[in-house]
């Protein structure tokens, strides 16, 4: 436990500017929001303050070809992912394009049968004879380039947007606009592939204003489009990717969950209701873990377009008929990864010398691998360790792998390239394929390479605490201060606090393994009483009656329309 110390000073400086609460102006100075600027950007976010359209390199490229083809009405072809920010990023510029009267497609591959990123074999037998002039990829395309290079050889020009590591050579695309290109000025590295294709969109709109678009159009007298409109789906894909929740990503998740709770479209109204959602108060952990997992399983158990259809339909009875599809595979997809995850467990505890490892490598025959992302990330959560996870059909293996905060896997994965036959990602996820026969020369590479990268420290989570904190100073002012630091995710977590010698006057056991329970500290001078609620609690955790310290966050608990202070235990 690492209990983060500010400077007094910037503290007292930051309190006396905003008269905010002393604990908030401790959090601020921990996340390095000290100046005035940056405290005043982070409170009072708006979509003005989005800049990286203007610096990311080929975005005019992109831009004028882009508007060459709405204008001679060429054929677009919109090329994504069947993740959550593949479908949204495709969504988004499908429906902006849509708007300009542009003849413009979208393509999602199958996860299984084609997997990720634009190949040969969707130049040959999609992009060509659909007689598509223009593809622009959407969080992918930065590895295609064999694709790129036969679709030049066709004639057809490719765009790629795209937000993932980029390897020794670009493709001879077009337009790339990725902003880790390593020649790119930009500084929004942290982008997802939703935040890249809204740029893209902010760029294009004033473009097209700049030549009068929207006054010459012929046609359907169709409205400039609403960028604010389209930010429900940016927070979708933003937060679903697990990017750092900062700079221009915290002020579109923030602009779209205000569109989330004030206007929701017809898909999203429907998936909330069927997610039991209170339509009114979506958050960000709501995104991340009810909404994004059903959008998610239709390209795990079955295709991704069906997501698309969801988040595009303008019909609420489609819509419901959609996302009923839709929980029902995301039912379907937590039972086969149940599966997987407790056949993992079960056969660690056969042979537990495999979780001393640095790092964890399964591969097994024809594992689901629609769901091996998330059985990864639940074996990091548990052993706190890189885990890959691979699935085998004859002898091509395709994986998952999913890292630790510290340990850059694409980086790792570079290091063992030799033994795959391919891979992309990012530092804390990627996706790779491999031989069966390389998979024992690859499993003792990437064990030394993690060992070298973590020389120094042990695999242990450090939790990280915003600061101590007394209940006398736990007050209904305080809670909704921390409210205002929201949306909480990547980079900015929700504030976490500990406090000392702290007494349980009341516990329930609820659910299997559910502790609810009233706390009081024994140094209180109000003798004042904290009602907590302690998740997934194990062992000897179950029946404590005291804690020497304890790691908790601060909410208001809504209930019968009422709302009172809770507790959410973390650590003890």
């Amino acid at each position: 436990m690492e209990i983060l110390i500010p400077d007094k000073t910037t503290v007292q400086n930051i309190q006396k500017q905003t008269g905010c609460h002393l604990v908030i102006a401790k959090i601020l100075v921990n996340r390095g929001i000290s100046s005035q600027k940056s405290i005043s950007e982070f409170f009072n976010p708006s979509l003005r303050h989005i800049q990286s359209f203007e610096t990311l390199i080929d975005m005019d490229k992109a831009v004028k070809r882009i508007t060459h083809a709405i204008l001679k009405n060429e054929k677009i072809l919109v090329f994504g992912d069947y993740d959550v920010d593949g479908i949204t990023s495709t969504t988004i510029l499908y429906e902006f394009l849509t708007t300009t009267g542009a003849d413009v497609t979208y393509y999602i591959p199958h996860r299984i049968k084609e997997g990720y990123g634009l190949n040969v074999h969707q130049i040959e037998h999609v992009v060509i004879p659909g007689g598509f002039n223009l593809v622009i990829t959407i969080d992918c395309g930065s590895a295609s380039h064999d694709a790129v290079d036969q679709a030049n050889q066709a004639g057809i020009d490719i765009i790629v947007t795209d937000h993932h590591t980029i390897a020794d050579s670009l493709p001879r695309a077009l337009a790339v606009v990725n902003p880790r290109r390593h020649d790119c000025p930009s500084e929004s590295s942290y982008l997802a592939g939703v935040g890249v294709a809204f740029c893209l969109l902010i760029r294009l709109r004033k473009h097209l204003r700049d030549i009068n678009f929207w006054k010459n159009k012929p046609g359907p007298n169709l409205p400039e489009p609403n960028l604010k409109a389209l930010c429900d789906l940016v927070a979708l894909g933003t937060v679903a990717d697990v990017v750092p929740l900062i700079h221009e990503n915290r002020i579109m998740t923030k602009a779209g969950l205000e569109v989330i709770n004030t206007c929701p479209r017809p898909g999203l109204e429907a998936l909330i209701k069927l997610s039991g959602i209170n339509k009114s108060t979506v958050n960000a952990e709501d995104i991340a873990f009810r909404l994004s997992p059903r959008l998610n399983a239709a390209g795990r158990m079955d295709h991704a377009r069906l997501a698309v259809q969801l988040l595009n339909t303008k019909d609420i009875d489609k819509a419901f008929t959609l996302a009923k599809t839709l929980n029902t595979m995301n039912t379907q997809r937590q039972e086969v990864e149940q599966k997987i995850f407790h056949h993992i467990l079960m056969y660690f505890n056969e042979e537990p010398e495999l979780i001393n490892q640095n790092a964890v490598i399964l591969g097994k025959q024809e594992w689901h691998e629609g769901v091996l992302g998330i059985v990864a990330s639940k074996l990091v959560e548990k052993f706190y360790r890189p885990v890959i996870l691979i699935s085998f059909k004859e002898n091509i293996g395709k994986g998952s792998a999913r890292s630790i905060p510290g340990i850059n896997l694409y980086d790792a994965l570079c290091r063992c390239s030799e033994y795959l036959e391919g891979f992309g990602g990012h530092p804390m996820a990627a996706g790779l394929s491999i031989k069966r026969e390389n998979l024992k020369p690859f499993q003792k590479q990437f064990e030394k390479t993690i060992e070298t990268m973590t020389a120094g420290y042990e695999l242990i989570p450090n939790i990280r605490i915003d600061c101590r904190l007394d209940f006398d100073m736990i007050s209904d002012r305080l809670i909704d201060e921390i409210s205002l630091l929201q949306p909480f995710g990547q980079d900015n977590p929700e504030p976490l606090f500990c406090s000392e010698k702290v007494d349980i006057t009341f516990s329930k056991i609820i659910g299997k393994n559910h502790r609810r329970l009233t706390l009081r500290q024994r140094n209180s001078k109000l003798n004042k009483t904290v009602n907590a609620i302690w998740f997934n609690v194990e062992g000897e955790n179950m029946y404590k009656k005291y804690f020497d310290t304890i790691a908790f966050k601060l909410r208001w608990n809504h209930w019968n329309g009422k709302k009172s202070i809770q507790a959410i235990v973390e650590d003890a």
